[in-house]
């Protein structure tokens, strides 16, 4: 019954014991049971019922027993851990305190993030951003990857005497596309590099690149396939990941200012 907490977190385990100096010192009538003399302060119960009740679980008896014997066996291994001197490895004392700081660090920036909450005019002007990024269409090509100018002329001297793209594709140095006929499927032209986007938008479909396109992998024969209307999400459905990808933005400016700001030596 029990499994899934001993799976949940062995780092929560490492950080438990990291800090177990200091929650020794607490009240022991805040124990919620004592494993050969030691108290095991309740806070510990409480951190896991909160990591369970943040996947989803509601806090019951049922679950707070689940969480004491587990606690008591956690107390169990750290206790015979000590007792073969674990605990005075360097190596582990190291291991123990990065997962303190990684408690510590997680408690900080979620309340960090939780008090600079992501505007509504942000969300929407980053949408905006991404959406005239993307543009609205999305393209279909092939292409052929060699590493010379000169290759590249020879395979377009081939295929206007009617050779197939797909035939010439193996000799491609893209492995990811030369057997699929140099297909790489349906894409806007922000993910290809600057050269290769410019001359993707200016073919009409069916036609090929008649000049070969450097870029910093080598020369590409670019071939369009097809076109179609960039379907994006609307605002409302994009929301959430705008929020995560505008707070990851917040915590790293965050840190960067620390981070010029420490006194580092």
């Amino acid at each position: 019954m029990n499994r899934f907490l001993i799976r949940s977190s062995l780092v929560a385990l490492a950080a438990i014991l990291a800090i177990a100096p200091a929650l020794a010192k607490e009240d022991s009538s805040k124990a919620i049971a004592t494993v050969n003399g030691k108290a095991i302060p309740k806070n510990r119960s409480d951190a896991l019922v909160a990591a369970q009740a943040a996947q989803g679980r509601a806090d019951t008896p049922e679950l707070r027993k689940a969480v004491r014997e587990e606690l008591i066996r956690r107390e169990i291994l750290a206790q015979e851990a000590v007792k073969k001197g674990f605990d005075k490895k360097p190596l582990i004392q190291g291991e123990m305190e990065l997962a303190r700081q990684s408690v510590l660090i997680n408690a900080y920036m979620q309340d960090y993030v939780k008090n600079h909450p992501i505007s509504e005019d942000a969300i929407k002007k980053e949408y905006d951003t991404i959406k005239a990024q993307l543009g609205d269409k999305e393209y279909k090509a092939r292409h052929i990857l060699v590493g010379t100018e000169a290759e590249a002329k020879d395979i377009i001297a081939k295929l206007n005497k009617g050779e197939k793209f797909a035939d010439l594709a193996k000799l491609s140095k893209d492995p990811g596309s030369k057997e699929r006929g140099g297909d790489l499927g349906w894409a806007t032209p922000s993910s290809y590099v600057k050269p290769f986007a410019d001359a993707l938008v200016k073919l009409q479909k069916g036609k090929f690149t008649e000049t070969p396109v450097k870029t910093d992998f080598g020369y590409h024969v670019i071939m369009l396939d097809d076109t179609r209307e960039l379907k994006l999400p609307s605002l409302e459905d994009a929301k959430p990941k705008l929020v995560q990808r505008l707070q990851q933005q917040m915590v790293e400016k965050h840190l960067l200012d620390m981070r010029s700001k420490a006194k580092v030596e």
